[in-house]
């Protein structure tokens, strides 16, 4: 709470504790003693600034709640996604902050945010798994929201149910059993999507999602990352100051041909079994979008963002060389210069949730991304 104003002999009187304290006379014209309720409205609308915004607990002017709120169907209430997800904890060496913001492009329409953001931790100790999933399902039509958290779900099911074996290859790096299982699982994950837009008599691409995502191991002895995903979003590294795009490489490395007829060869049928999908599953077109895989070696005070299209757009412009000089920082520097060490620092929840709600400039989509702190 703030102090303001003097009493007798320059003591400073805190206006918050006298509003409820119930032995301070009222300062009214009416006899009848004010309310609690009462007096907190008086000092708000007092406070208030022209915009009409209400002063928050620290005597900062909170800025009014922008937007509409999307339309909703009566039948469809289960269906209702959140203006904004906030997720932060603490995992082996790591510290992790993550939110998804609708952005204000929608709403200012009113319409859904389309970005899903899934954060999950798998086993227990050191042989845990956590995965955090970000998919951004704007370009595929009305249904893109309900693309991009099947898709989430879908990868994470399939994560959880292989977990242990991912949690040996992290350990070893094994990058070519990584690689290869990831895709697979990917596929699939995928593939659900293509089944559920013909049920909805839609073509593959008006059912999709971005999906970008990221495998952090407990392990404190582990420091092997793996982001994975298809379609746009960034992987961006802040390493001595300074911002480094290490998004993954595209790869035309499809599954080997005998994954593609499951149920008829063993060692396909084993390895969907271990994925937890049926050998009976039918085999699926390929892709279009090309898998992407990077496995990279955290070393102590970097800062790994992981990012959907609303995010990785800004960061990459004001990362490129070519363009005009900034004449203030973009957001880039921005975050460069509150997280970087030695100066930067872990933000709370509420302060990683006010950088991202800000965007970057000329971007007005939905905004979503998970940051790893590496103590």
């Amino acid at each position: 709470m703030s102090r303001q104003g003097a009493q007798g002999g320059g003591q400073p009187r805190d206006w918050w504790a006298q509003l409820y304290d119930p032995r301070a006379p009222d300062t009214g014209r009416a006899r009848a003693s004010d309310s609690l309720d009462e007096r907190y409205r008086s000092v708000s609308r007092t406070l208030t600034d022209a915009s009409g915004a209400e002063p928050g607990p620290s005597g900062a002017v909170a800025p009014e709640p922008a937007g509409v709120l999307p339309m909703t169907d009566p039948g469809s209430v289960a269906e209702v996604v959140p203006d904004t997800v906030l997720e932060g904890t603490r995992y082996g060496r790591a510290a992790l902050r993550a939110a998804s913001v609708r952005g204000e492009a929608a709403r200012r329409a009113g319409e859904l945010r389309t970005d899903a953001l899934l954060v999950v931790r798998f086993g227990a100790g050191e042989d845990g798994l956590l995965l955090a999933a970000v998919a951004a399902g704007a370009g595929s039509g009305p249904g893109g929201h309900r693309a991009a958290r099947e898709v989430c779900h879908s990868v994470g099911a399939a994560v959880g149910r292989s977990s242990a074996r991912l949690v040996a290859d992290l350990r070893a790096d094994r990058r070519s059993e990584l690689q290869p299982g990831l895709h697979r699982l990917t596929d699939r994950a995928f593939g659900r999507l293509r089944a559920k837009a013909a049920a909805l008599g839609l073509e593959p691409g008006r059912y999709t999602a971005d999906l970008r995502c990221l495998l952090l191991p407990a392990d404190p002895r582990c420091r092997t990352r793996v982001a994975f995903g298809t379609g746009e979003g960034g992987l961006f590294r802040l390493r001595g100051g300074a911002w480094q795009d290490i998004g993954p490489p595209a790869t035309m490395l499809w599954p080997p041909e005998r994954d593609s007829v499951i149920g008829r060869d063993p060692a396909a049928g084993a390895a969907a079994a271990r994925d937890g999908f049926t050998p009976a599953q039918p085999p699926e077109p390929a892709r279009t979008e090309p898998f992407r895989f990077r496995s990279c070696a955290a070393d102590p005070g970097d800062v790994l963002l992981l990012c959907g299209p609303g995010l990785a757009e800004p960061l990459r412009a004001a990362l490129s060389p070519a363009g005009q000089p900034h004449a203030e920082p973009t957001l880039a520097d921005r975050l460069a210069a509150r997280w970087a060490p030695p100066g930067g620092e872990l933000p709370g929840p509420g302060a990683y949730l006010d950088e991202l709600g800000r965007g970057g400039e000329g971007s007005d989509g939905d905004r979503t991304a998970v940051t790893i702190w590496e103590s």
